[in-house]
């Protein structure tokens, strides 16, 4: 009888919490740790932005040296549109072969430092 009561409640038992898959970086193309996920606006927040997605923090912070937030909000609002940009997609050229984990300081770009 015993046995028939544990083949009970192990069926009803929750089936074992499964790993999340893996996010993957829109930029990049590389999955995501938890320690270097940063959340984009598409549209940045001061522009009327609501939506974000999920990026690299190096990504993340690459976009925001080479893009002021009105480029962003005019131009560059798809993560399709910012891979096709030159310096991203020397960015992106460079940045592939690294770890997932991988986080470097960026610079903000000459053309950006001028501006201010």
């Amino acid at each position: 009888m015993i046995g028939k009561i544990r083949q009970k409640l192990i069926s009803q038992e929750i089936p074992a919490i499964q790993k999340p898959a893996a996010i993957i970086c829109p930029i990049c193309d590389r999955p995501i740790p938890d320690s270097q996920k940063d959340a984009h606006h598409l549209i940045p927040k001061s522009k009327g932005g609501k939506t974000t997605e999920y990026l690299h923090r190096i990504c993340h912070k690459q976009i925001h040296a080479l893009f002021t937030e009105s480029e962003l909000a005019q131009q560059y609002h798809h993560a399709q549109i910012l891979r096709e940009h030159p310096e991203m997609k020397k960015f992106i050229q460079w940045v592939k072969d690294k770890p997932n984990s991988f986080y470097e300081k960026t610079r903000k770009s000459a053309r950006l430092k001028d501006s201010y």
